[in-house]
């Protein structure tokens, strides 16, 4: 693929050239009809066998087992930090979560308001090598807690957690930023859940995989959209969906199997990181500080050696065509996401542009 622009944002992110091209295509005049995707009723056959669509390529992907709904949802990442504690803990409820960054916390916060006690099992830690997350014999778990919850992949850190833990619950991923970049065995986790705009498709949609026996004793206060039980009973249509980020989510799916499944995707994605890494550790003027052990595929932070040039840096890579490189306002620096949309030749425009940047500086 070829693109006069690469766009590293963390999100709302990159989505594949060809499918934004279908959408674009089909904006007025989706699958004949006459009118867009955007007009028509959720309730319509021809929209049912899409949204059926995407639910089965996004089964496919993952090899989702038969026990699990997979649902399609509003409110992003965020509307999923209030869903799961009242959906599958109750308000007297201890639970498990691990503070591996700022997306961690926010959870942790989140779900204080509706169950009896969050317990935070660990957090990170700095070491020779870099921030890294508490080894697994470090953390203090629950006897009975009503679920585990841990982001596997910080965006805005660009840390994470490579193994999915062993521990006795119910296990509770956010997924919002490595969904889909590799494969994953399912099976293993009570839910998953990501917002969509790193690697499916447009901001304020969300997906949630649960377990089915996970189901069936919501929080009375629970909202009525949020309850994944009585999504579940309704195909994810209780309420109108976001039309159109489910169709153009549906796009994405297809993208994916056309690449090679998540197989082929994992082995891109390791191949960009592992080349925009290797330049980095090879700099004397930039620097990652993340443990290698703990490096994020999909959010690589990085700091130059003067942050004074950090202003100039960030203006002659949007002249570049590179876009979406600022590090999030909480750590500075700089941040390259590398989400299934960015091509490897997107990664080498930017080694190059680093490496002139460098000589220059």
């Amino acid at each position: 693929m070829s693109n006069s622009v690469f766009n590293f944002s963390a999100g709302p992110a990159m989505l594949p050239k060809v499918v934004m091209e279908q959408a674009q295509s089909e904006l007025l005049n989706w699958n004949n009809t006459g009118v867009s995707v955007m007009e028509f009723s959720h309730r319509d056959p021809a929209y049912v066998a899409m949204a059926k669509q995407a639910e089965h390529d996004l089964r496919d992907l993952l090899n989702v087992p038969d026990g699990y709904e997979v649902l399609f949802l509003q409110g992003g990442g965020r509307g999923q930090f209030s869903a799961v504690p009242q959906n599958i803990a109750s308000k007297t409820s201890t639970v498990d979560y691990l503070d591996s960054g700022i997306w961690s916390g926010y959870a942790i916060r989140e779900a204080q308001k509706y169950v009896g006690a969050v317990n935070v099992v660990a957090g990170n830690q700095e070491t020779g090598q870099g921030k890294a997350i508490a080894p697994r014999d470090q953390w203090k778990l629950s006897d009975n807690a009503a679920y585990f919850h841990y982001c596997p992949n910080e965006t805005v850190d660009g840390i994470a957690l490579h193994d999915i833990p062993d521990v006795d619950a119910p296990i509770v991923a956010d997924m919002s930023s490595n969904i889909l970049a590799e494969p994953l065995d399912v099976s293993r986790f009570g839910v998953i859940y990501a917002g969509a705009q790193k690697n499916i498709g447009p901001s304020g949609f969300a997906i949630a995989i649960v377990k089915k026996d996970l189901l069936g004793n919501p929080q009375p206060e629970l909202s009525s959209i949020m309850d994944y039980q009585l999504q579940a009973k309704d195909n994810s249509m209780y309420n109108t969906p976001n039309t159109f980020a489910w169709y153009l989510s549906g796009l994405v799916f297809k993208w994916l199997k056309e690449q090679g499944g998540l197989t082929a995707m994992g082995q891109t994605n390791h191949q960009k990181a592992s080349t925009l890494y290797s330049y980095i550790d090879g700099s004397d003027f930039y620097r990652n500080q993340v443990n290698p052990d703990y490096r994020s595929i999909m959010n690589i932070p990085f700091q130059l050696a003067d942050e004074r040039l950090d202003e100039r840096f960030l203006a002659e890579a949007k002249e570049a065509g590179l876009m979406g490189l600022k590090g999030h306002r909480f750590v500075g620096g700089m941040r390259a996401s590398l989400y299934n949309a960015m091509p490897l030749e997107g990664v080498k425009v930017l080694i190059d542009f680093m490496d002139e940047f460098a000589r220059k500086a």
